[in-house]
């Protein structure tokens, strides 16, 4: 198999001379990714205790070459950066499932 492209923003590190979508299609982009939430009642001093775990395994150079190893990206930041993260991917795809007209069934 040859890929032609991937569908991540940016062209990825363990196959850098895949083009992506987006350097046909301008726009497209179509990623998946992973987080770590909690309940929103959770005490703030422990969603930050949590974040700060979290960022400080994603910087462990291990952790960063398995990622790497997978084809995937470390995404560390705040919990601010996260609740954006999912915010505009919710504006994204609900313009996707509204456009084709997507139900649930």
């Amino acid at each position: 198999m040859r890929p032609l492209a991937i569908t991540s923003a940016t062209r990825s590190e363990a196959l850098p001379d895949v083009p992506t979508v987006d350097e046909f299609v301008p726009g497209y982009e179509a990623s998946f990714w992973f987080g770590v939430g909690a309940p929103k009642a959770t005490p703030a001093e422990i969603v930050d205790k949590l974040n700060k775990e979290v960022n400080a395994a994603l910087d462990d150079p291990k952790i960063k070459a398995r990622l790497a190893e997978l084809g995937g990206t470390a995404l560390a930041g705040s919990t601010a950066d996260f609740a954006k993260l999912i915010a505009d991917e919710t504006e994204k795809w609900a313009k996707v499932i509204k456009f084709g007209g997507i139900k649930s069934e």
